[in-house]
């Protein structure tokens, strides 16, 4: 099996040649609510994460993939998005997932659900982790459906745990076990 490629876009190590497009990105402040961002990223501090990242996600418990979508014919290869691994914990073998598809015009085709699928499989069949999980806001409608359609199981809702300038948001945790086909929609739970 080819890992981190799909039929339409494979995932990618971040390169120094990205540094343009993750200071864009880290810095549009319309994604610094679901990124927890507060303060803006100097090329300079995205630079030395590029040249000091040595993919050892033991070492750094994270990492980032880009999403670069296949040429296509006429379509040169171009890059939409970054997925995180976070918080990966070794010996519970699980980290959490974050994605963003940047702009707007590339959001609704696809890419967030071919690039998630090829995260999880990579953490079932490669990482070995029993579990990924995802905190999404409540009024996150996509991210919402994108995790749902994905086989991940709302398992938990912090009550106003984000801050906003619109105000207090709830916050949906989804869960996905990759071990032995357990879900936690489908456990029993006898408590």
């Amino acid at each position: 099996m080819k890992y981190l490629q799909g039929n339409r876009l494979k995932l990618r190590a971040a390169e120094p040649e990205d540094l343009e497009l993750l200071y864009r990105w880290e810095n549009d402040s319309d994604v610094w609510q679901v990124s927890d961002t507060l303060v803006p990223f100097s090329r300079y501090h995205l630079r030395r994460f590029l040249e000091n990242d040595n993919h050892d996600i033991f070492a750094t418990h994270g990492l980032r993939l880009m999403i670069d979508l296949l040429p296509d014919g006429p379509t040169e290869a171009r890059t939409v998005g970054t997925l995180d691994l976070y918080d990966f914990d070794a010996l519970n073998s699980r980290a959490g997932i974050g994605i963003l598809i940047a702009d707007a015009s590339d959001r609704r085709r696809g890419y967030a659900a071919e690039s998630l699928q090829l995260l999880v499989d990579y953490c079932r069949e490669v990482l070995l982790l029993h579990q990924v999980y995802a905190y999404v806001t409540e009024d996150n409608a996509e991210s919402l459906a994108l995790f749902a359609r994905a086989g991940f199981s709302q398992t938990g809702r912090r009550l106003q745990w984000m801050h906003t300038p619109d105000g207090w948001k709830d916050q949906i945790q989804f869960q996905k076990l990759l071990s032995s086909g357990d879900d936690p929609a489908m456990v029993e739970r006898s408590e």
